[in-house]
């Protein structure tokens, strides 16, 4: 007795009826990962940028308007629609030195190694607290986003 044989399709080749459907579903959770974790960037890299911004708010608004940190601080929050940003820590203003490598610390009204007089500043700093679409148990999540940006006063 012969069994049966296979469906001999177009140029010879014998039919395979599924294998679409069964190579679909192994690649599936593969590309449900990929989705997951391109919306979890995306998200990430949106707070970053409204984290950054705010920073970048707080010290516009010292710069048009003087230190006052309670004002900064409200501004850095209002500055964003998202939830939780916070001025962390503190702005604070000191006196310095601009520099290739940033602002140096310097005393008030000091000479600074350009010849020009140290200057008031302000630092400026947001933070916001970044939770996960999904649990990640090997990851140190949530993570804190943080901004910072320096402006001279004077």
């Amino acid at each position: 007795m012969m069994g049966k044989r296979p469906t001999i399709g177009v140029g010879g080749v014998a039919k395979s009826r599924g294998t679409a459907a069964i190579e679909f579903g192994l690649a599936i959770p593969f590309l449900l990962v990929l989705l997951v974790g391109t919306v979890e960037i995306g998200f990430a890299t949106y707070e970053g940028m409204q984290v950054y911004n705010s920073a970048e708010a707080g010290a516009l608004y010292a710069a048009k308007n003087g230190f006052d940190a309670a004002a900064i601080s409200s501004a850095v929050v209002s500055a964003t629609s998202l939830s939780g940003v916070t001025a962390s820590p503190a702005p604070v203003q000191f006196c310095g030195c601009p520099s290739a490598s940033g602002v140096v610390t310097a005393t008030c009204g000091a000479t600074c190694s350009s010849g020009g007089t140290a200057g008031a500043y302000v630092r400026v700093n947001a933070a916001y607290t970044h939770t996960t679409i999904l649990s990640y148990p090997t990851f140190g999540l949530p993570t804190t986003l943080t901004g910072q940006a320096i402006v001279r006063l004077n």
